[in-house]
C-alpha cells in the first residue's frame, strides 16, 4: 500500500492564469510572474491544492503513438530537470489545456500551476509538479467592524473544499512517465478532457489498478453475459458474484488459475470467462494478468459495485 505525506511541503511556485473556453474564444489570460499569496491565506491555500488526494489510484504520461509526443510530459520534464523557466512553462501548458478546452460543458477558471519540496512518497522524499483548475466559486459574506457598528459586504471566492480538478506529479519513475495522482470533481466529459486530451494519462500497472480491472471484468462478465449464455436465473448470477467478491476479499494474491477453480468452477463457464475477458482487455488496452497481488484499498472500493 503507497503512503504519502504531504504535512511538511514548501510551496516555491506559484503562477496562475486564466483559460476560457475555446469554443466560446473566451481566450487565455496569461501572468507574467509568480502569485502573490499573502501569509494568511496560505495554509488556506495549501488545503485548498492538496487535501483532495490520497495515495491509492497512480497513472503516469501516456500518448498513442510515443510518449515522446505528450507536450505536457516534456514540459514537466525540464521543470525538474531545471532546464525551463517556471512562469515560460506555465505559459505553455495553460495554453495546451486551452486547446483542449473545446467542449460546450467545460468551463473557464483560473489555472495553477505550482511545484513543491518535501512530499515523502513511500518514504522517498519528492519534488513535486502540481497543475490545478479552480472553476467554482461561492458567495460568501464579510462582517467588518467599524467605529460604532459593523459593514457587512458580499464577496466571492473560491470554496476551500472545491478543487475541481487537479494533479500531483512526482518527480520519480521519469522513464516510465513519472507517477501522477489526479483529482477531478465535475462529469465524465471534463473527466476526459483532463486526463485524456491535456494530460495524456495512462493507469500505473500496479496492484490497485490490476485489482480495480480484473474485479470490474469479472462484474462485468456475470452481469452481461453468463445469464446469456447458460440458463442461470438471479439467485445463480448472485452466488457467482458473492463467490468473486469472497475471493479477493480472502485471497492477498490474485492466481487466475486458482481463481477459476475456485470460483468459476466448471470448464465452459472458465472458457466463456477467458473470452470475455480477453476481448475486454483488448478493446480497451489492458495487459494481460495471470497473477498479483491484491489490493485491500481497491477491493473494498470495488466490493460495493458487487452487491
Amino acid at each position: 500500500m503507497d503512503t504519502l505525506y504531504l504535512e511538511e511541503i514548501q510551496l516555491t511556485h506559484l503562477v496562475t492564469h486564466r483559460v476560457g473556453n475555446l469554443s466560446r474564444e473566451e481566450g487565455v489570460h496569461l501572468s507574467e510572474k509568480g502569485s502573490r499569496i499573502k501569509e494568511e491565506a496560505l495554509h488556506h491555500l495549501m488545503n485548498y491544492f492538496f487535501s483532495p488526494f490520497k495515495p491509492e489510484e497512480f497513472y503516469q504520461f501516456d500518448h498513442p503513438v510515443d510518449r515522446e509526443m505528450n507536450e505536457v510530459f516534456k514540459i514537466v520534464r525540464q521543470l525538474f530537470c531545471r532546464e525551463m523557466e517556471f512562469v515560460d512553462a506555465s505559459k505553455q501548458l495553460a495554453k495546451l489545456l486551452y486547446d483542449v478546452s473545446r467542449h460546450a460543458k467545460i468551463n473557464g477558471g483560473q489555472f495553477h500551476v505550482t511545484k513543491i519540496e518535501g512530499a515523502i512518497l513511500n518514504g522517498e522524499e519528492l519534488d513535486v509538479i502540481g497543475v490545478f483548475k479552480s472553476e467554482s466559486t461561492a458567495p460568501f459574506l464579510k462582517v467588518l467592524p467599524g467605529e460604532d457598528r459593523y459593514d457587512i459586504l458580499a464577496d466571492e471566492g473560491l470554496e476551500i473544499k472545491g478543487l475541481d480538478k487537479g494533479a500531483l506529479i512526482f518527480n520519480v519513475d521519469s522513464e516510465k512517465g513519472y507517477r501522477i495522482l489526479i483529482h477531478n470533481s465535475k462529469s465524465d466529459v471534463e473527466a476526459r478532457y483532463w486526463n485524456d486530451e491535456f494530460l495524456q494519462l495512462m493507469a500505473c500497472s500496479d496492484a490497485y489498478h490490476m485489482t480495480k480491472e480484473t474485479m470490474h471484468i469479472t462484474k462485468e462478465f456475470v452481469t452481461k453475459k453468463f445469464d446469456q449464455e447458460f440458463e442461470v436465473d438471479k439467485t445463480d448470477q448472485i452466488d457467482l458474484l458473492n463467490r468473486s467478491a469472497s475471493y479477493f476479499k480472502e485471497n492477498q494474491l490474485f492466481n487466475k488459475q486458482d481463481f477459476a477453480k475456485k470460483v468459476l468452477q466448471h470448464d465452459d463457464v472458465i472458457k466463456s470467462f477467458d473470452s470475455f475477458e480477453d476481448q475486454y482487455r483488448q478493446e480497451y488496452s489492458l495487459e494481460p494478468v495471470d497473477s498479483f497481488n491484491n489490493s485491500n484499498t481497491a477491493v473494498k472500493r470495488q466490493s460495493k459495485v458487487f452487491k
